[in-house]
């Protein structure tokens, strides 16, 4: 008898705000080998899967970008994912953005929100992330692209899944600075303002996190070790329970004032003791290096 091979199938639905980037992101999967689907109504979903798994190994990954257009779309498609879940890896992608960020975008092409009616922009947007609001907290994954442009995000995207095999957890450790904003696309937040701000010392103000004289300030000042030790413990049932829930992707952020100094330092040396963790590999962003 011809050998059988028991492939699961893998379907990633890519949704999110109008204008927050859904077809860079459909393409950018298409350059890494997924069968994209773009504008797929969600009930065509329940064929798709099927037509892919008679495909088998020809056909392993889809990707399928749908969005909210459709007047039953939360209904349908939840009833829809419940549906398929089992015997599939399917996960769900959510982009999102800024109000301001979508209205320029909007305004840059000339082309109205296809929810606004006789309405402006922003209402369209209002009333688009009401509806999207569920779909939003269901989501395996949340990338804010506010400050992405189209390039960036298809680097994001192709980091983020290119090697995602490799790892049970593909986790970014991300700085920042909270005077510009608390990140959206997080699953965790710390805060580092506990330790001195290394700002107000002359000699270090002009460095950051990244060098040894403001690292050595920062993890020598009282609590600092402590807490990426412990931190680290505290993450590792975190990490394990992901992987147990095949949840490949985990973001972490550690926050200051400014993202320069003190929440930099502590990422860096996060990392090297999360990265300790079995199955976990990790990446580092400091979102607002720079910025000063």
């Amino acid at each position: 008898m011809p050998e059988t091979t028991n492939t699961e199938q893998e379907v990633l639905i890519v949704t999110g705000m109008s204008g927050a980037g859904r077809s860079t992101v459909g393409n950018a999967l298409e350059d890494l080998g997924w069968y994209v689907v773009d504008n797929l109504p969600p009930q065509m979903l329940r064929p798709l899967v099927e037509l892919a798994e008679k495909a088998g190994t020809n056909l392993p990954k889809i990707a399928a970008v749908v969005d909210v257009r459709g007047r039953n779309f939360f209904a349908d498609l939840q009833e829809i994912i419940q549906s398929i879940r089992s015997g599939t890896k399917l996960r769900i992608l959510f982009l999102d953005a800024t109000d301001e960020s979508l209205v320029r975008r909007f305004e840059s092409v000339r082309r109205p929100h296809p929810l606004q009616g006789d309405g402006t922009i922003i209402d369209g947007i209002v009333a688009e992330r009401s509806r999207m609001r569920e779909m939003r907290e269901n989501s395996d994954m949340v990338i804010d692209t506010s400050d992405l442009n189209i390039h960036q995000l298809a680097t994001n995207i192709t980091e983020t899944f290119a090697q995602e095999d490799t790892a049970g957890v593909r986790l970014t450790l991300m700085s920042f600075g909270f005077k510009y904003g608390t990140p959206t696309d997080v699953d965790l937040i710390a805060d580092g303002r506990f330790l001195p701000n290394p700002f107000w010392m002359p000699e270090l103000r002009a460095f950051t996190g990244l060098d040894k004289e403001v690292s050595e300030y920062v993890l020598s000042q009282p609590g600092a070790s402590e807490f990426v030790q412990a931190y680290a413990v505290a993450l590792s049932p975190v990490m394990a329970g992901y992987q147990r829930e095949n949840k490949r992707h985990a973001t972490i952020a550690i926050g200051c004032t400014g993202g320069k100094h003190r929440s930099v330092a502590l990422a860096q040396a996060l990392a090297i003791e999360l990265a300790k963790l079995p199955g976990v590999v990790v990446r580092i962003k400091h979102r607002d290096l720079g910025r000063e």
